[in-house]
């Protein structure tokens, strides 16, 4: 009893059509458990703030364990490089905002890898009223950081997008969370809505087929909603 400790876990969690047994490590279940600063949630979307998120959590004087899901198919990803410079400067930010969009018309708030397929769809589509803002930590939730990143943008739909289903992933947990914080009355007056795939009992599908069916769906939704 009384003893603390800074132990990372590394958990494999990404959409990728591997099935059900490759692509969830429950991120619902660990966000579920989450309470009186007991432990750190993180998705790091690159290898650069991975790095940073080390480095925070063993100064962190707090010492309680963390929590890191990590995408395998990020790991060749060229998207998902970092500059060495990237690993020489700066600090880990639980949240970066998107400098690419101003006074977005649709804003979406994600974590994980579903990230870079959005700006590569963002690319693809030549769209450039999107503001793409990736969440690095889940727990602690840097609600007032969202918030602030929806004041930039008062005119824009705010979007909620994951690959999980919508009983899975973070969105039961952010969804709970940013309301509490805001006394039910959203970022502004406007409601965080959600994007992903419909709720179902298991993790992922079996079908890869189906897998880019749904990835499909999901890419457009959200950047017609």
């Amino acid at each position: 009893w009384g003893e603390r400790s800074s132990l990372v876990l590394l958990l494999p969690h990404g959409y990728e059509g591997q099935g059900p047994d490759h692509s969830s490590a429950r991120i619902e279940r660990y966000l579920a458990l989450c309470a009186e600063q007991n432990m750190t949630v993180a998705q790091p979307s690159n290898p650069a703030s991975y790095f940073h998120l080390l480095r925070w959590h063993i100064k962190n004087p707090t010492r309680r364990p963390m929590i890191v899901f990590t995408p395998k198919s990020m790991l060749r990803l060229r998207a998902a490089a970092s500059a060495i410079t990237d690993f020489t400067s700066g600090h880990f930010q639980p949240l970066i905002s998107d400098p690419k969009v101003t006074n977005a018309t649709r804003l979406i708030f994600c974590s994980g890898k579903i990230y870079h397929d959005l700006v590569a769809e963002r690319e693809k589509l030549g769209e450039n009223t999107t503001a793409i803002v990736r969440l690095e930590l889940l727990y602690p939730l840097p609600a007032a950081e969202m918030a602030a990143e929806a004041a930039k943008h008062p005119n824009a739909n705010l979007l909620w997008v994951q690959d999980e289903p919508a009983n899975q992933g973070a969105w039961p947990f952010v969804a709970l969370r940013t309301a509490e914080q805001f006394g039910g009355e959203g970022f502004g007056g406007r409601n965080l809505r959600r994007v992903s795939r419909r709720a179902t009992a298991a993790p992922a599908t079996g079908n890869h087929h189906l897998h880019e069916e749904e990835q499909k769906a999901l890419l457009m939704e959200a950047f017609t909603r």
